[in-house]
C-alpha cells in the first residue's frame, strides 16, 4: 500500500463526531434564533450588510462561504477516484441514487407539496423560490460530512473516499445543467449567469484552492496536513452559523408572521432523506455489495452539501429569499435525520447480509 493510500485511508476513516458537530442541530437552532432577534431589533446594521454586493454575490456571505467549503474541500483526495473499480457496483448505485433520482424525486415533492397540498399554507408570492431551494438542495450531494457517517456505520474507508471524489469532480459540471433543467421544469425562470458564476464561485475556485493548499501542505509531510485541519478544526460549522445568523436576521419578520414555514419545508426534505437512503440500501442489497460499503453508499445520498446550497440560493435570489431558508433548513434537520439513518442501517446489518448472501448465489 502506498503512502498515498494510507493517508486517504485515515482521512477517510476520520473521527466520530465532535460534541460540537453531534449538537449542530441546537447551535442552528439558537443562531435562527439570534439572527431574528439582531434583525428586529437592529435592523439598519443587517441592510447594510445586504448592500454589500458586486455582481449579485453579497461579499461578507461570499467570504463566509468559502470558509465553510474550502477545510472541507481540503479533506478530498481525488487522487483516490481509481478506486471506484474496487466496488463499481457501489458506486453505480451511489451515481444512480445521487444523480438519476434525488434531485428529480424532489422537485416532485416539493412539486406535489409546496405548490399542491401546503400551498394554502405558505406565502404564495414565494413558492416558486421554495421549489427552488428545495432543488438547489437535492443537486448537491454531500461531501465531507459523509465521512463521518461512513466512521458511525463501520463504512469501507477507500470506497467512502473514492465515491466523494467522483461525486465532487461529477458536481462541478452537472450542478448547473441539472438545476437549470428543473427550474425550467418547474416554470421558475433560470438565472444562467448567476448560476454559473455561483458554480464557479462556490465549486470550481474553491476546489482549485483547497486541493492546491492540500498539495503544498503534503508536500511538507503529512503531518503537516493534519495539523492545519485541526487548527482550521471548526472553522465551517462556524462559518455556516455566521451566515445563518445573516439569514434569518432578514427572514425573521416572515418567519414570526408564519412559523409553520420551517415544519412544512421539512417535510419533502425528511421524504427524501428516507427514501433516497432506503433505495440505495437496497440496491446495494440487491446487486450483492458489502454492508459496509451499502452503508456510505445509503448516506451520501440521502445527506445534502447544505454549504454549496446555501450559498447558490443566496446569489440566485438573494438573503430574503424563500429558496435561501429552504436550504437552510435542510441545514436544521441534518445531522438528528442523518444519525437516525446511521442507527437503522447499523441495527439492520444481520438482515442486510442474509439478503445480500442470495443475492451473491443468484
Amino acid at each position: 500500500m502506498s503512502v498515498q493510500c494510507e493517508v486517504s485511508v485515515k482521512q477517510a476513516a476520520g473521527a466520530p463526531m465532535s460534541p460540537f458537530e453531534r449538537w449542530l442541530t441546537l447551535w442552528v437552532a439558537l443562531c435562527i434564533l439570534m439572527g431574528i432577534g439582531l434583525g428586529q431589533w437592529f435592523p439598519a446594521p443587517f441592510r447594510f450588510l445586504g448592500r454589500l454586493e458586486v455582481a449579485r454575490v453579497n461579499i461578507p456571505v461570499g467570504l463566509l462561504i468559502w470558509v465553510m467549503i474550502i477545510p472541507m474541500l481540503m479533506k478530498i483526495d481525488f487522487g483516490a477516484l481509481h478506486q471506484v473499480r474496487a466496488h463499481w457496483k457501489g458506486i453505480g448505485v451511489t451515481l444512480f441514487v445521487n444523480w438519476a433520482v434525488k434531485p428529480f424525486t424532489m422537485a416532485l415533492l416539493a412539486w406535489l407539496l409546496i405548490r399542491g397540498l401546503f400551498a394554502p399554507l405558505l406565502p404564495a408570492e414565494q413558492l416558486d423560490s421554495y421549489v427552488a431551494g428545495l432543488i438547489l438542495l437535492a443537486a448537491a450531494p454531500c461531501t465531507a460530512m459523509v465521512f463521518v457517517w461512513s466512521r458511525l456505520t463501520g463504512g469501507d474507508p477507500y470506497f467512502t473516499l473514492s465515491q466523494v471524489a467522483l461525486n465532487d469532480t461529477i458536481m462541478v459540471f452537472a450542478f448547473a445543467p441539472i438545476v437549470g433543467l428543473l427550474l425550467g421544469l418547474s416554470s421558475i425562470v433560470v438565472p444562467w449567469d448567476t448560476l454559473l458564476t455561483s458554480v464557479v464561485l462556490y465549486i470550481v475556485f474553491p476546489v482549485i484552492l483547497a486541493q492546491a493548499w492540500r498539495w503544498h501542505l503534503l508536500k511538507q509531510g503529512r503531518q503537516r496536513l493534519d495539523t492545519t485541519l485541526d487548527r482550521l478544526g471548526h472553522a465551517s460549522i462556524l462559518a455556516l452559523l455566521a451566515t445563518l445568523i445573516l439569514l434569518f436576521a432578514f427572514q425573521g419578520e416572515a418567519i414570526l408572521e408564519q412559523p409553520l414555514i420551517i415544519l412544512l419545508l421539512a417535510v419533502p426534505i425528511l421524504i427524501q432523506v428516507f427514501f433516497n437512503s432506503a433505495l440505495a440500501y437496497w440496491l446495494n442489497r440487491i446487486v450483492g455489495e458489502q454492508h459496509k460499503v451499502a452503508c456510505p453508499s445509503a448516506l451520501i445520498g440521502a445527506s445534502n452539501f447544505f454549504e454549496l446550497a446555501v450559498a447558490a440560493a443566496i446569489s440566485l435570489y438573494g438573503f430574503e429569499s424563500g429558496a435561501a431558508l429552504a436550504t437552510v433548513v435542510g441545514v436544521l434537520i441534518e445531522v438528528p435525520v442523518m444519525l437516525l439513518v446511521v442507527r437503522i442501517v447499523n441495527r439492520t446489518k444481520a438482515w442486510y447480509e442474509q439478503g445480500r448472501r442470495v443475492a451473491a448465489h443468484v
